[in-house]
């Protein structure tokens, strides 16, 4: 697939838009005197520059981030996490009361919301009791009004990893975009596709700053794609969605990479010591195998189990309403501490 054939899945009205063209946007250059976008130029109480509207276009941020997954920054689209890129997909591609998406439950559940929201069908393929993508019953229900595949690798809420043979032959055979979001992927015994993002022009794949970067209170989320799926994201994002203090956190963490793989292993480590303690336990009955910063843990009754912790003062997720997840919870890697008074709290439930 290339541009030109990606260019047809997109909205008429999307790529006829012409986007908003803010004052940041149009200027280019240096100068000492902005007055050009109605700010306060008598500055902020914040003491700091946060008088001035943005980057729009995140420029210096993506260099840096471009430096430590070796592409072009030309393939790098910021977000205010990644679910505004997974709306902004939905929005570029889907047709409200038209076009469809295809989702694998159990998996994460933005991809349903922002198609709700925008009045996109959704249909469902079960992934398989081990949790692995049926491509055979995937392709079967792709129609031509199927615009988007999401795939989510390691996937949330079961911690697995999906085939790489099945993510490659839906690229392969789908005519549309697939979205593979690696969320999780920093925790996994693989590397990412991004090796690969360039072999394929319909792959978008999702990352963020939310996981092993710890910043999930920046909102940071990134797509990764062609130029053209970029330059269509970026023509109807709002024009200043990453903020200033935003982009200068960031940027401050990314010097600092060698900590974030420290924590990283400290994580792993602490993931297979909880592995082994919830083994222990007679009521938890499987221990699905993980790639991600949590364990998906399926116990004799995962409401009376969820509600005892929660009464201790210990929040888990409680999965047991997904498909193929009844009586099973989704539980965080925490601290030494965290992990060890999750484990102490267990050893007291009857």
């Amino acid at each position: 697939m290339n541009d030109f054939e990606i260019n047809t899945l997109v909205r008429e009205n999307i790529r006829k838009l012409l986007p908003y063209s803010s004052a940041r946007s149009e200027f280019n250059g240096k100068a000492s005197v902005f007055l050009d976008a109605n700010e306060n130029s008598f500055g902020s109480e914040s003491g700091q520059n946060y008088h001035r509207y943005p980057d729009p276009l995140q420029k210096e941020l993506k260099q840096k981030i471009s430096l430590l997954k070796q592409i072009p920054a030309s393939n790098i689209f910021l977000g205010n996490g990644s679910d505004e890129a997974i709306d902004l997909l939905i929005r570029a591609f889907c047709v409200p009361g038209k076009d469809n998406i295809i989702l694998f439950p159990p998996t994460y559940g933005m991809y349903q919301v922002a198609a709700n929201i925008n009045d996109v069908e959704i249909r469902e393929v079960s992934l398989t009791p081990e949790f692995q993508i049926d491509v055979e019953a995937a392709l079967k229900v792709v129609d031509n009004n199927t615009k988007l595949i999401f795939i989510c690798s390691p996937n949330n809420p079961t911690a697995n990893l999906i085939k790489d043979t099945d993510i490659k032959i839906l690229l392969d055979s789908f005519k549309g975009i697939v979205v593979l979001d690696e969320a999780y992927i920093d925790f996994a015994a693989k590397e990412s596709w991004l090796n690969k993002l360039l072999q394929f022009p319909n792959l978008v794949i999702l990352q963020t700053f939310s996981k092993a970067w710890g910043l999930a209170g920046l909102r940071i989320g990134m797509a990764m794609a062609s130029e053209f799926i970029i330059n269509i994201l970026n023509k109807i994002k709002p024009p200043y969605n990453i903020g200033e203090a935003t982009q200068k956190l960031a940027l401050d963490v990314l010097e600092k990479d060698e900590k974030v793989r420290e924590w990283i292993q400290l994580i792993l480590a602490q993931r297979a010591w909880l592995v082994d303690e919830l083994d222990q336990f007679g009521f938890v009955k499987k221990i699905y195998k993980t790639d991600a910063n949590f364990v998906f843990v399926k116990v004799e009754d995962a409401n009376k189990l969820y509600e005892y912790l929660i009464q201790n003062g210990i929040a888990v997720r409680n999965r047991t309403n997904m498909l193929l997840c009844e009586n099973c919870l989704r539980i965080t890697v925490g601290t030494s501490i965290e992990n060890q008074l999750l484990v102490k709290t267990l050893n007291n439930y009857r």
